[in-house]
């Protein structure tokens, strides 16, 4: 932000030529619209890693697709109430998949019970699905676990899960969307 006002001041002032002013904001505007995501099948198998648009939605059209829960918790960074989700104590086998945009997020092989009324797991599908960012709310320091594809909020990780990875990615039923193994 600032280095823009700079540029656009100097462009202004004729110190840059103001069609560097031109490329370096077509530049800001561009950067980052897609990102890599790995693709897998219904039984969980790695189709391919490719790149992909990122979904921007205005708060209105997330509203038309989503529930008023489902909104609140991924488009508001809200939580769900412990042990209120329909994926919590689920076991059934198969993917979690993002509920904004489908993008796979969580194999079902990796989720255990940790207690907490939250489904868990001990690692996401693919690590490019998904995107870590620090949480400074509530008055606590936390990692924020989002959707790579739609920024959609998914819960938080945490550094006491089981092994291998010792990490437990806290859920929201709400942001996922479960589909059966095969189906």
């Amino acid at each position: 932000m600032i280095r823009g006002i700079v540029s656009r001041r100097a462009a202004l002032l004729g110190l840059l030529p103001a069609v560097f002013f031109r490329r370096a904001s077509a530049a800001a505007v561009t950067k980052g619209k897609t990102v890599k995501i790995a693709e897998f099948d219904s039984s969980g198998k790695l189709i391919k890693v490719l790149e992909v648009d990122r979904i921007e939605k205005t708060a209105a059209e997330w509203q038309q697709q989503l529930t008023p829960l489902q909104f609140q918790v991924t488009r508001k960074q809200g939580t769900e109430r412990a042990f209120s989700g329909k994926y919590a104590t689920s076991h059934d086998d198969g993917l979690y998949r993002c509920i904004c945009c489908a993008t796979a997020l969580f194999d079902s092989k990796t989720k255990f019970e940790s207690g907490t009324g939250w489904p868990s797991f001990w690692q996401p599908i693919a690590k490019q699905n998904v995107k870590e960012v620090v949480d400074g709310s509530l008055g606590m320091q936390r990692t924020e676990v989002e959707c790579a594809r739609c920024a959609a909020h998914l819960g938080h990780v945490f550094p006491d899960g089981p092994k291998p990875t010792g990490l437990r990615y806290c859920m929201n039923s709400a942001s996922l969307d479960f589909a059966s193994r095969g189906h």
